[in-house]
């Protein structure tokens, strides 16, 4: 028994080794990308001013659809990053040979760009606010839905990084991808406008899932049980497991020495 404990301790202390150094080294580099901070809500700014100029009566869902939108590009964010250090910069190989564990790498890099972009989803969040006029619930089911979608986009974010070996390409890719399920699928607007035959498919998707939870809590949406009960059931296992297989990804695309 002794040996057993032992040999597994080692391993047991290794999981998420330096993830807080790695997350402040993150929000140190981040902190110096004021400009990008500073844009990383046109796409969500342009979309509510159309929104008020064309039907302001639908401010409230697309003020829930720029934040939920908002977390959702954090995974883009991650994934430019990921691979900027691996392509660019070569530095991954460095970074996994020292004590910081993949899973600790992964997940501080995520943290970290969190940490710096959220000041802006904060505004955003006080101004819907203002708009909606969130109970005490609702705020609560919000904030675990940005949870939810952020889990899952940096999870996304980072697997798709591994992917690339140019960083070119990445761009474009990342942009379309994250854009086209933020915005084409029923985030800024209301599911029941979304194609009846096409919902079960939104809702399969993290943003558009997260969303349509929203908007049927604030009543913008009538309330569906069947639908309500679908969206939560995968919104919660599809962050499961893309987190869970960003974390053995993590670890299997890692050199072991």
């Amino acid at each position: 028994m002794r040996t057993t404990t032992e040999g597994t301790a080692p391993a047991r202390s290794r999981a998420f080794r330096g993830l807080p150094a790695f997350f402040w080294t993150e929000v140190l580099v981040q902190a110096n990308e004021l400009t990008a901070m500073a844009t990383s809500m046109v796409i969500q700014g342009v979309v509510l001013v159309f929104v008020w100029i064309l039907d302001p009566s639908l401010l409230g869902i697309a003020f829930v659809g720029a934040l939920i939108f908002s977390m959702f590009t954090m995974g883009q964010r991650l994934l430019n990053e990921a691979a900027y250090i691996r392509i660019d910069h070569k530095a991954n190989d460095l970074y996994l040979a020292s004590p910081l564990s993949p899973e600790g790498y992964f997940l501080g890099m995520a943290g970290g760009i969190l940490f710096v972009y959220i000041t802006p989803v904060i505004v955003m969040g006080i101004l819907a606010e203002i708009v909606v006029r969130f109970t005490l619930p609702e705020v609560a089911l919000l904030l675990a839905l940005c949870l939810c979608v952020w889990i899952s986009s940096a999870s996304i974010g980072y697997t798709f990084s591994t992917f690339f070996r140019d960083n070119r390409a990445i761009w474009a890719y990342a942009s379309l991808f994250f854009t086209t399920f933020g915005v084409v699928f029923p985030v800024f607007y209301p599911l029941t406008a979304f194609p009846a035959g096409l919902q079960p498919i939104a809702l399969l998707l993290p943003p558009s899932a997260a969303a349509s939870l929203m908007q049927a809590a604030i009543g913008a949406i009538p309330v569906v049980t069947s639908r309500i009960l679908f969206a939560a059931i995968a919104l919660v296992a599809e962050t499961t497991a893309l987190f869970g297989f960003a974390i053995y990804w993590a670890r299997r695309t890692v050199r072991e020495g």
